[in-house]
C-alpha cells in the first residue's frame, strides 16, 4: 500500500486535527513556545474548559508579538501595547481576555504573577424573540435543527450538547454529564417532538452530534444568512448558539421575578454571579399575553398558584374584578413544574431540571 493509504488505515480513517498554530506565521513561534502552548491545550481540556475557547490562540498571538510566556512582566507589557489591525489599541475587554488566558497558563506552570486590572466593557446582549428562534430551527436541516432544539429546551452551552453521548439520552431525559467550567451537571425532560428528532438521527458514533464547534457554527452562519433573506428578517443574523441560553435565562428571570436561585438551578451555575449575566429584560407585547379575570378569593388563589400575574383591577356593577395575565408560551412549555426555594416565587416551563 502507498504511504498515504497505510497512514489512513492505521489511524482508523479518522482525519487528524491540525494544531491551531499551524498557520502561515508558524515560523514566528519558537519550538519552545509551541511546546508550552500544546501543553496548555492539554491542560485546558483536563480542566474542563470549552473546546472553542480562545486562550491558546490568544497566547500564540502574544508570542508572535514578542511575549515570553515564562516572564509575567514581559507578557504584561506586550498585552498593554497590543493594537488592532487598524492601529487602534485593544479594548479593555480584549486585554482582560488576554490576562485570563495567561492567568490559566500561570496556574498550569505554577507561576506567581500580579494580574493587571482590566474591566470588561459593558455590552448589551440581544435577546431574540422565540418566534425568531423557531423560524431558524424550522429552516434548518435535520441535524442542525435537532442541535438547536436541544439548546432551546436545555439552555445548555453549545459545547455541552456537542459532548452529549447516546448513553446520556434515556427515554425523554437528556443528561448533561460534561458541563463546561463554572457549570453543574443536570438532567432535562425533552418534548416528544425533540425526542423523535433525536431518535431519527444516525447512530454511527457514540456522540449524538459527531462534529466540532467550528464546523457546526459554520453551518449556522450559512443557515441564518439564507433564512434572513428568505423571511426578510435581519434579526435572524444576530442569533448565535448562545442566544438560546440568553433567551432561556431571560425568560426564567422574567417568570420567576428575577429569582437568582431559580436561575442558578435552571442554568446550572455554580455561582450566582454567573446567573446575573443572563438576566435581561424582555419586553413583552400585549399580544404575547394570555389574560383572564378573577372575581372570587378562590379564583384569585388558583390563578396565583398557576403562575398568573395580576396587573389591574376594577369594579363593574358592584363586582370587583381582578385582571391577570401571563406570557402565552415559553418554548413548548405547558405545565408549572416547581416552586423556587425563595418566598414561593414560581416560574412556568414544561422542562424539569431534575436533581
Amino acid at each position: 500500500m502507498a504511504t498515504v493509504t497505510e497512514t489512513k488505515t492505521v489511524a482508523g480513517d479518522i482525519p487528524q486535527k491540525k494544531p491551531f498554530f499551524a498557520t502561515k506565521n508558524l515560523d514566528l513561534i519558537s519550538e519552545e513556545a509551541r511546546g508550552l502552548i500544546t501543553k496548555f491545550m492539554a491542560y485546558l481540556e483536563r480542566e474542563g474548559f470549552a473546546e472553542e475557547n480562545q486562550y491558546p490562540r490568544t497566547l500564540a498571538h502574544l508570542v508572535k508579538d514578542g511575549a515570553n510566556l515564562l516572564d509575567p512582566e514581559n507578557v504584561k507589557t506586550v498585552i498593554a501595547k497590543q493594537r488592532k489591525k487598524n492601529g487602534e489599541p485593544w479594548s479593555d475587554s480584549m486585554k482582560m481576555l488576554a490576562t485570563c488566558a495567561y492567568d490559566a497558563f500561570c496556574e498550569m506552570q505554577e507561576i506567581h504573577w500580579k494580574r493587571p486590572t482590566y474591566h470588561q466593557n459593558e455590552a448589551t446582549i440581544p435577546v431574540p424573540d422565540e418566534k425568531d428562534l423557531d423560524a431558524l430551527i424550522n429552516a434548518a436541516r435535520k441535524r442542525l435543527a435537532t442541535f438547536m432544539g436541544c439548546l432551546k429546551e436545555t439552555f445548555a452551552d453549545p459545547s455541552e450538547i456537542l459532548k452529549c453521548e447516546w448513553i446520556d439520552l434515556k427515554d425523554n431525559v437528556l443528561s448533561i454529564n460534561h458541563p463546561v467550567k463554572h457549570h453543574l451537571p443536570g438532567k432535562y425532560e425533552l418534548t416528544p417532538r425533540l425526542v423523535a428528532m433525536l431518535n431519527a438521527l444516525p447512530r454511527r458514533n457514540k456522540h449524538i452530534f459527531p462534529t466540532n464547534y467550528k464546523a457546526i457554527y459554520a453551518s449556522l452562519l450559512s443557515l441564518r444568512r439564507k433564512a434572513a433573506e428568505r423571511f426578510q428578517n435581519p434579526a435572524l443574523l444576530q442569533i448565535t448558539f448562545k442566544s438560546f441560553r440568553h433567551w432561556g435565562g431571560s425568560m426564567v428571570a422574567e417568570l420567576s421575578n428575577g429569582n437568582t436561585l431559580t436561575i442558578m438551578k435552571v442554568l446550572r451555575h455554580k455561582s450566582f454571579k454567573s446567573s446575573l449575566r443572563y438576566i435581561h429584560t424582555i419586553k413583552f407585547k400585549d399580544e404575547d399575553y394570555e389574560e383572564t379575570v378573577a372575581t372570587t378569593p378562590e379564583e384569585i388563589r388558583a390563578l396565583g398558584k398557576a403562575g398568573w400575574t395580576k396587573y389591574d383591577e376594577a369594579t363593574f356593577g358592584g363586582v370587583q374584578m381582578h385582571f391577570y395575565r401571563k406570557p402565552k408560551r415559553f418554548g413548548g412549555f405547558k405545565n408549572m413544574v416547581d416552586k423556587s426555594e425563595s418566598k414561593g416565587d414560581r416560574f412556568l416551563c414544561s422542562f424539569k431540571c431534575l436533581r
